[in-house]
């Protein structure tokens, strides 16, 4: 434990202590650089509180307060404002607010009155990306950087994407982002990787594999006639969405299948490099051999998140009597499809990734 401490950079963890703290504290006071106002709440009164039960039994309680302040920014800077707020126990679809929380509000000049609109958190925003980037390169250090680095160019990119989509109102949205994924890998594994045979091999590893499980996936589509798929469960989707949830999947199972391409060829090149003796079959059991070591755990991470992201969608269905069956089709079906076809990728990145390696490694690759 004491070597650990002693092999941490004391003072680039200080900076980062000190940048964080600065950085805080300015984010703490930017309210000028908001166009829209800001409402610094200074008391809270509590005026009522009122319980409801829907017909399935469900209980909540609604409250109305009143909050008294001053706007913070703009124009209207330094002007006294009382605002009623009403919030529920469960907190879905609004906030409570306490005093010193700021808000956004609009203000109605014929009135003399406001409406608040959304709690201001950009503190906790900034203060948790701030963290991860402090922690990635105090940990990782020139890693943690280019990881940074290629999070915000797949991040420039992925703003593109969705631009070039609504320009073309959704009319080509899977040649786009399948596009994008491939320019996501290339990117990515560039800077991760760098320009090397290693790169270009993990890189067709990665495409090949995921390429042939949504082709797997429209077989699949075509012979049962996509039964049991509920498309309009995609809500609010204002496009066609199949070619939507195709280039959802493709995005969202294109990272795991990289992970894995990545481990797997990353150790087989370090392996050839170590034992420029080792012949093609055993590279290639040896890929194998790593690849079922990390399957299943990436299978079971990609369901959590695919499965996760609707449970609450789900609770709410179960809450409001409807039934298992029903509950699931509209709400997960299409994240345990999503799962399924990932899952895919992952097993064929097995074999893919092993052969490539085998084929093309070197003993004089660096």
């Amino acid at each position: 434990m004491v070597n650990l401490f002693k092999k941490l950079p004391i003072k680039m963890i200080l900076g980062f202590l000190l940048g964080g703290i600065l950085l805080i504290t300015f984010a703490n006071h930017d309210d000028f650089l908001y166009q829209k106002p800001i409402f610094k709440v200074e008391t809270v009164r509590q005026i009522s509180i009122t319980k409801s039960k829907d017909s399935f039994q469900n209980t909540d309680y609604n409250y109305q307060q009143e909050l008294t302040g001053h706007v913070i920014n703009g124009q209207y800077k330094g002007k006294k404002l009382s605002i009623n707020n009403s919030y529920t126990m469960s907190s879905a679809m609004d906030h409570k607010y306490l005093p010193r929380q700021k808000a956004f509000i609009t203000l109605h000049n014929s009135s003399g009155s406001a409406t608040i609109k959304d709690y201001k958190r950009d503190v906790p925003i900034i203060f948790l990306i701030y963290l991860a980037i402090a922690l990635l390169c105090i940990f990782l250090k020139f890693s943690g950087i280019t990881a940074i680095g290629s999070i915000i160019i797949n991040s420039i990119l992925f703003i593109f994407a969705i631009y070039l989509d609504g320009f073309n109102n959704g009319n080509n949205v899977l040649l786009i982002f399948s596009a994008l994924a491939s320019i996501f890998s290339a990117v990515t594994l560039f800077v991760i990787i760098g320009h090397n045979r290693q790169m270009y091999v993990t890189l067709a590893s990665t495409l090949i594999c995921t390429l042939i499980s949504i082709i797997i996936s429209l077989i699949v589509f075509k012979f049962t006639h996509e039964k049991g798929i509920f498309y309009e469960s995609m809500q609010y989707v204002t496009q066609p969405p199949r070619p939507l949830f195709l280039a959802s999947t493709i995005i969202g199972s294109l990272g795991a299948v990289m992970d894995e391409s990545t481990d797997i060829i990353s150790s087989l090149f370090a392996l050839k490099m170590e034992r420029p003796q080792i012949s093609k079959k055993q590279l290639f059991l040896s890929g194998r051999n790593i690849g079922k070591s990390i399957m299943g755990p990436l299978i079971n991470v990609l369901f959590f998140i695919f499965m996760g992201e609707t449970l609450s969608m789900t609770l709410l269905f179960l809450k409001n009597g409807n039934s298992w069956g029903y509950s699931f089709s509209m709400n997960m079906s299409l994240g345990m499809v999503q799962s399924l076809i990932s899952g895919i990728g992952i097993v064929l990145a097995i074999p893919v990734a092993s052969a490539l390696t085998s084929l093309f490694a070197k003993e004089s690759q660096k």
